[in-house]
């Protein structure tokens, strides 16, 4: 199993490059961070840096969408700096939750999301794409790489991660769903002809390393409330007790009122009180290092390939540390 760390780009940059760095030490293989305009510092920025001190780590997006960039944008950025530091990016995509709600939009339709995964990945690896009628094609590419990871939650949303993409990203650690919508992305990838291993699973939620659980979980609970803005779309679209999604992710939102996009991936939100501790010690990876790697373990069982650790709370060093002392090595 692969491990990854997952930051927001809180200024200042400096810090964000020296926890990555502390990362690579300790065993991780992947530096992720949000992708909110508004919100936080431009990633692709800090990327450069990252990758100039480090030697292995692989960076990217969790996630970019279609239209913050536009896709040719996105590919050029990726290929410069896999041009720079030799392939050592990965796109995480999806529809767009805080950067586009943030600045007023709604998130990406699938259909724009299936033509940019295609475009982004064509254009990034040197290939030519056809960009809203035009054919372009990057002609300074030689030998690009870039998978394309998709976040989704849905059945369609599934769908496409199994029908198009490299890697499939699941914002939450939750056997039982973990489990259901992998075999989704599975049958899709089957469905579409290609081959249902080839698709990378990528689990991602906060892990915090104690024995205090109560504290974990107010560290923790923001997570609840982000994955919730994602379960209010479902919902919407497929009504409260559709038979297309289990209940076990949706019964959590019935007390939700809204949310606070200034508090967005922070302890302490205020528009997550409603997210109770059962979905905390569900979603997330709580309490002493034994109990991360039977959760980890069972998750790997599950096909889980890689497992991306959010630190937004207050043990992020400590976290990392533990991550790198006591787990990784157990699962590597």
């Amino acid at each position: 199993m692969d491990f990854g760390l997952v930051l927001q780009t809180d200024p200042p940059a400096t810090a964000v490059v020296e926890l990555m760095r502390r990362a690579e030490r300790s065993g991780f293989r992947y530096g992720w961070t949000f992708d909110s305009a508004v919100l936080w510092q431009e990633p692709f920025v800090i990327y450069s840096r990252i990758l100039e001190h480090t030697e292995r780590l692989v960076v990217g997006p969790m996630v970019t969408n279609p239209s913050t960039r536009t896709p040719e944008v996105t590919a050029s950025t990726f290929a410069t700096l896999n041009d720079m530091y030799g392939n050592r990016t990965v796109c995480g995509i999806g529809r767009g939750d805080s950067a586009m709600r943030v600045a007023g939009r709604k998130p990406n339709t699938l259909a724009s999301l299936r033509e940019s995964i295609r475009v982004i990945r064509d254009l990034a690896e040197g290939r030519e794409a056809d960009v809203g009628g035009t054919a372009l094609r990057i002609p300074w590419i030689r030998d690009g790489k870039l998978p394309v990871w998709m976040a989704a939650y849905g059945p369609k949303a599934l769908a496409l991660a199994g029908q198009e993409a490299d890697g499939f990203i699941l914002q939450l650690a939750d056997p039982f769903l973990t489990e259901w919508m992998v075999k989704h992305v599975r049958e899709a990838a089957a469905e579409a002809g290609r081959d249902p291993a080839s698709v990378t699973i990528c689990v991602a939620a906060p892990a915090y390393v104690g024995d205090d659980l109560d504290h974990a979980r107010e560290q923790c609970r923001w997570f609840g409330g982000m994955v919730g803005n994602h379960v209010a779309d479902l919902v919407g679209r497929y009504g409260e007790h559709s038979a297309m999604i289990p209940e076990a992710l949706t019964a959590y939102i019935k007390q939700r009122h809204g949310y606070d996009y200034s508090h967005h991936g922070r302890a302490g939100n205020p528009s997550t009180d409603f997210v109770p501790d059962d979905i905390v010690d569900r979603f997330c990876l709580l309490g002493p290092a034994q109990a991360h790697r039977e959760r980890l373990e069972h998750l790997r069982e599950l096909g889980v390939d890689q497992f991306a650790l959010y630190a937004m709370h207050d043990a992020k060093e400590a976290t990392i540390d533990a991550y790198g002392r006591d787990i990784i090595p157990a699962l590597s």
